[in-house]
């Protein structure tokens, strides 16, 4: 019998963990597909009119886009991840929407061709999230959530485009958190919280390295400097 919620997902992708996140945190059981975006089945084009992830199929009816898929769950069940009043929905749709500007500049920076413009990219990351550390500093509830101590679907966005850091730290240090303390709490923070964690595969970091490495940009060139590729197997000697 097929599962009521399934949802169509890459291993990758940060608009599939938001939904994840979503789930986990209604504790809604459901059914997880991964596909390769590379070589997309016929059967994922027919439920995804724009041939991206993710696709949450509801008792076989698909709904397509993280932010409707999120919705469709805010609106279906219990808890609800966004405000009550709907001025303070609407802003949390907005900064939903900011999050995806985010991601967007994240895309540009790991496929910046050269050092110059990994900088420059680096640069506009932190000028956005400084934006966000504003909006921080202006909550009337205070907690460790992006409203306060309740956890919303804006957190479910940002827990994704801050686990990139994860894999990026380690390559160098690009500044982009410089100067926003809140930002970094609130990063911590959200790594931390079970859905997050579990919005992705325990070889996620790894995956993520071999596609970087694919894009052949600086960030790529960077990595081999940090991060050297293991050595090759060598071949076993010949027993007698």
């Amino acid at each position: 019998m097929p599962h009521p919620l399934t949802l169509i997902s890459h291993p990758l992708c940060p608009y599939v963990q938001r939904a994840a996140i979503a789930l986990a945190e209604k504790g809604v059981a459901f059914e997880r597909i991964d596909i390769d975006l590379a070589d997309k089945p016929a059967w994922f084009l027919a439920i995804s009119p724009l041939g991206k992830t993710p696709v949450l199929l509801v008792d076989g009816q698909p709904v397509f886009e993280s932010a409707v898929i999120c919705e469709y769950l805010d609106e279906t069940t219990a808890p609800r991840l966004h405000p009550q009043d709907a001025l303070a929905r609407a802003r949390h749709r907005g900064w939903i929407e900011f999050g995806s500007a985010v991601l967007s500049a994240i895309g540009t920076f790991y496929n910046a061709p050269d050092d110059t413009a990994l900088a420059s990219r680096a640069g506009e990351i932190r000028r956005l999230l400084a934006q966000v550390e504003v909006q921080l500093g202006m909550q009337q509830e205070a907690g460790p959530y992006f409203a306060g101590e309740a956890f919303t679907l804006v957190d479910a966005v940002f827990g994704p485009v801050f686990r990139y850091f994860d894999v990026f730290d380690p390559i160098g240090d690009f500044g982009v958190f410089t100067g926003l303390p809140r930002v970094a709490a609130w990063r911590a923070v959200l790594a931390a919280r079970p859905s997050v964690q579990g919005a992705v595969g325990a070889d996620y970091a790894d995956r993520l390295r071999v596609f970087l490495r694919a894009r052949q940009g600086a960030l790529a060139r960077r990595m081999e400097l940090a991060i050297p590729l293991p050595p090759p197997a060598r071949p076993r000697a010949a027993q007698a």
